[in-house]
C-alpha cells in the first residue's frame, strides 16, 4: 500500500511533518530529544511540568493535554507507565489524544502495554480515520540515549514503512505483524531479558549476551538507580501471564512466573525504585549476606 493510500501523499521529513510526545519520563525524554535535534518540530505533554523544562529549552512547544499535543501533530508517540496510563492519554474522551488526533493523523504508541488494549485502540482510532502502531521499545536507558533502541512495531505494514524516518533516530523497527503483535513481541522480549538478568553470573560464558553485559557491569559497581525501575518489568511479566482475549486459563510460563516472583520480592523488600541490576539484592537476603 502506498502512503497516499491512507492519508499521507507526502514523506515524512523535518520542517514539514509534527511531531507530539506524550510522556517524557527517563525512556520518553531522550526519544523525543532525538527528534527535536533531527529537525522536527516536536509538541510535548507532562503531567510533572519539570520533565518538560530541557525540551522546550531546546525548541519543543509545551501542551496543556495529550488532546492538545494530538490537534498540533500529524504523528503523536506515546511513552508512559502502564497499560492504564495509555488508556487514559489516548483514549480519555475528554482529554486523551484520540479527541484532538485529526483524520489521518497517526499515534504510535511506544510504551510496554497490553496487545489486547493495542487492538482496542487501533479499532478505535481507525474508526476515527486515524491510524495506530503499537511500537514499544527495548534496550533501556542507554538505546534511548543512544538512538539504537529495538523497535516492535506492530500495525498496517504500510504505515510503520511510512514511519520508517522518524524510527531512524531512535533505533531499528521492525514489522511484526497486525495490531498487538508489537506489545507480544516486546513481551516475549522481557520473558528473555528477565531470565538474563537472573542468570547474570554467566555473563561472560557461551550464554553470555548484551542484556549481560550492561547489567552486569551494573551490578559489579552496585550501580542500582540507573535503568528502569523493577516495577516495569514486573508489569510486563504479569501481562506475560494473564488470560488472552481468546483463552479461558492464563498463560502457563513457568520461568516468566519464578522470574516476576524474584523481582516481586525487590518490592516487598523495599527496593521497589532499583532497577534490575539491584535483584542481586534478593539472592543475598536469600542467602543470609544482606538483611
Amino acid at each position: 500500500m502506498e502512503a497516499a493510500a491512507f492519508g499521507f501523499p507526502a514523506p515524512v521529513r523535518p520542517g514539514a511533518t509534527r511531531v507530539g510526545w506524550i510522556g517524557i519520563g527517563v525512556m520518553g525524554g531522550a526519544m523525543a530529544k532525538h527528534l527535536l535535534a533531527a529537525g522536527f518540530a516536536v509538541t510535548v505533554y507532562a503531567r510533572t511540568l519539570a520533565k518538560a523544562e530541557g525540551l522546550v529549552a531546546a525548541g519543543a512547544s509545551l501542551a496543556g493535554s495529550p488532546a492538545a499535543v494530538a490537534s498540533a501533530s500529524d504523528v503523536v508517540f506515546t511513552m508512559v507507565g502502564n497499560p492504564g496510563d495509555v488508556r487514559a492519554v489516548v483514549l480519555d474522551a475528554a482529554t486523551g489524544a484520540l479527541a484532538g488526533l485529526r483524520p489521518g493523523g497517526v499515534l504510535v504508541d511506544c510504551t510496554s502495554s497490553s496487545p489486547s488494549l493495542a487492538r482496542e485502540i487501533a479499532a478505535a482510532v481507525g474508526a476515527a480515520g486515524c491510524y495506530a502502531v503499537d511500537a514499544p521499545v527495548s534496550g533501556g536507558d542507554v538505546g534511548a540515549r543512544e538512538g539504537t533502541l529495538a523497535i516492535f512495531a506492530g500495525g498496517d505494514e504500510a504505515v510503520v514503512a511510512w514511519l520508517a524516518p522518524l524510527f531512524a533516530h531512535l533505533g531499528k523497527a521492525t514489522h511484526m505483524g497486525a495490531p498487538g503483535c508489537g506489545q507480544s513481541s516486546k513481551i516475549a522480549n522481557q520473558i528473555t531479558v528477565a531470565g538474563a538478568v537472573v542468570g547474570l553470573a554467566m555473563s561472560k560464558g557461551a550464554a553470555g549476551s548484551r542484556v549481560m553485559d550492561i547489567f552486569s557491569d551494573r551490578l559489579l559497581r552496585r550501580e542500582f538507580a540507573s535503568g528502569g525501575s523493577v516495577r516495569y518489568i514486573i508489569k510486563d511479566l504479569g501481562m506475560a501471564l494473564e488470560v488472552g482475549d481468546h483463552q479461558e486459563e492464563a498463560n502457563v510460563l513457568p520461568g516468566a512466573s519464578l522470574f516476576r516472583q524474584m523481582f516481586s520480592a525487590m518490592v516487598a523488600n523495599g527496593d521497589g525504585d532499583l532497577c534490575l541490576q539491584a535483584l542481586i539484592t534478593v539472592i543475598e537476603r536469600l542467602n543470609g549476606i544482606r538483611k
